[in-house]
């Protein structure tokens, strides 16, 4: 599955600061336009899509482009909400490599919908991106593919070494965030138009696609499949009348789905559920603050000593460096010295062990030592150091990941992933509005306020580490198979 994620990861990378301008300039090309329409006397320069249009830097045209990608965030934010759940669980009952298929046919859509709206701007306005960040929410965008990658390595992957597995995947998203926009960069140079970049994008998806669907087994078994489908029909039969799909919609609550965090059936336990919600809110607040600092933290520099585009694309480059470097190399390294060569590759789950907490204490510790470093830097150089110090938190991220997977049994791990996409959908739209808004209000006057509130919730995200318990889990009663059909023959031989 790592390689053509990485593709997919590359392809993801590669179309955000492109789609970025492309939107810039069919907003600026629309505005302009209908100025020159009710405008005696106005004349409206040419506008050459990939190229620097600087009639387009009026504060009309930026505000209009502001509003344009808040609203395709919150849509595509929202509906990933609301999928990510259901997708989740239904990959449990349908296996994971449909879900992951269709995830991937929602981007597809979107970058479909914005080659055509590029192409043909004059029969299809600029709202119609819209349209395609609506397909792309409703699929599960990046956060459901991310949690269905997570499951697919959790069916496959022994307990002990989960936390390296998702650890790889995560790596390719930051690799592919990292290198995605520098290559579309020298793609768009080359070609002279910046669609052929949407181009290379859409024969990546097609060939993800074609690859998981001929290539790659299947992770669950149909007996696996089997069993998910009969629980969750027991479960309809016992709802009775209200599991009826107009009932459903008139009661529907988008929280529902968390209420896999709190278990209350055979083999759960008090120490359990405060388990679950304990590392999701971790996992939540981590998300969260990584989402939401992004561009807070560029254009703080950018503001506070001076940084154009040159020096920002250098420091986003050493710490997603040293972000990857971690993911891939450090944490592999350090899990099998601990663990040793011959860990245990018993599929079972016995709960996260100390190792998985001191893990993930010490990344969120490394996280909020970085965003101290943040509020304390006064110089460019100290800035970088304090990133690639909080960078050191990536491997937060998969561990809490791997951890959650452990407490719950292995037919509702997709259901539990999905959650937790819910919980990144949400963090995904609220953290970039806080603190977004605290830069907005205290900048120029006590600069460094943003930092201050994010190294507190690092704090309280390290405080609240410390209450989880080892080795806890639902002790529900399964037959012994193999988890991966891949591993079928392995097991066999």
């Amino acid at each position: 599955m790592l390689p053509p994620f990485f593709l997919f990861t590359l392809a993801f990378g590669g179309i955000v600061v492109p789609k970025l301008n492309l939107i810039l300039t069919l907003i600026c090309r629309e505005y302009l336009s209908d100025r020159q329409a009710t405008e005696p006397g106005f004349t409206m320069m040419p506008i050459v899509f990939g190229e620097d249009n600087p009639q387009c830097r009026i504060p009309e045209v930026q505000s209009r482009v502001a509003q344009f990608t808040l609203y395709g965030n919150l849509i595509a934010g929202l509906l990933s909400a609301v999928a990510s759940p259901k997708l989740g669980a239904l990959s449990d009952r349908y296996g994971r490599k449909r879900i992951i298929i269709l995830t991937t046919m929602g981007m597809l859509c979107g970058e479909i919908i914005t080659i055509v709206a590029a192409s043909k701007p004059e029969t299809f306005p600029v709202n119609w991106i819209l349209v395609g960040f609506a397909l792309d929410g409703l699929c599960g965008s990046f956060i459901a593919a991310m949690a269905l990658a997570n499951a697919y390595a959790t069916d496959c992957t022994a307990p002990t070494k989960r936390s390296v597995a998702f650890g790889y995947f995560h790596g390719c998203l930051f690799t592919g965030i990292a290198l995605g926009p520098i290559l579309s960069g020298y793609v768009i140079k080359a070609s002279g138009t910046v669609l052929s970049v949407f181009y290379i994008a859409l024969g990546f998806h097609l060939f993800f696609i074609l690859f998981v669907t001929f290539v790659i087994p299947e992770s669950l078994t149909k007996t696996r499949q089997s069993v998910a489908r009969e629980k969750y029909h027991k479960e309809l039969e016992e709802l009775g009348p209200a599991a009826d799909w107009i009932n459903q919609i008139r009661s529907f609550n988008l929280l529902a789905p968390l209420k896999i965090l709190w278990p209350t059936g055979e083999g759960s336990s008090p120490a359990v559920r405060h388990n679950l919600v304990l590392l999701a809110a971790v996992d939540t607040i981590m998300f969260g603050v990584a989402m939401g600092s992004v561009t807070v933290v560029i254009i703080y520099a950018n503001y506070q000593f001076g940084w154009g585009n040159f020096e920002s694309s250098i420091f986003v480059s050493i710490v997603n460096t040293c972000r990857v470097l971690c993911l891939v190399v450090i944490l592999p390294i350090v899990t099998r010295l601990v663990r040793g060569p011959n860990a245990s590759s018993r599929m079972r789950d016995s709960g996260c062990d100390n190792f998985d907490l001191y893990v993930i204490r010490t990344a969120v510790f490394f996280d909020m030592l970085g965003y101290l470093g943040y509020t304390l830097s006064r110089t460019g150089t100290f800035m970088i150091l304090s990133g690639a110090l909080a960078s050191v938190g990536g491997i937060g991220s998969p561990t809490l990941q791997s951890a959650l997977t452990k407490h719950v049994p292995a037919d509702k791990t997709g259901q539990l992933l999905g959650a937790s996409g819910l919980l990144h959908a949400l963090a995904r739209v609220v953290a970039p509005t806080i603190f977004n808004g605290i830069y907005s209000v205290t900048v120029g006057k006590f600069t460094q306020t943003v930092f201050v509130c994010l190294t507190s919730t690092f704090g309280v995200a390290f405080l609240i580490s410390w209450f989880v318990k080892p080795h806890i889990y639902v002790d529900e009663k399964h037959p012994t198979e193999p988890e991966c059909e891949a591993e079928q023959s392995v097991g066999r031989l």
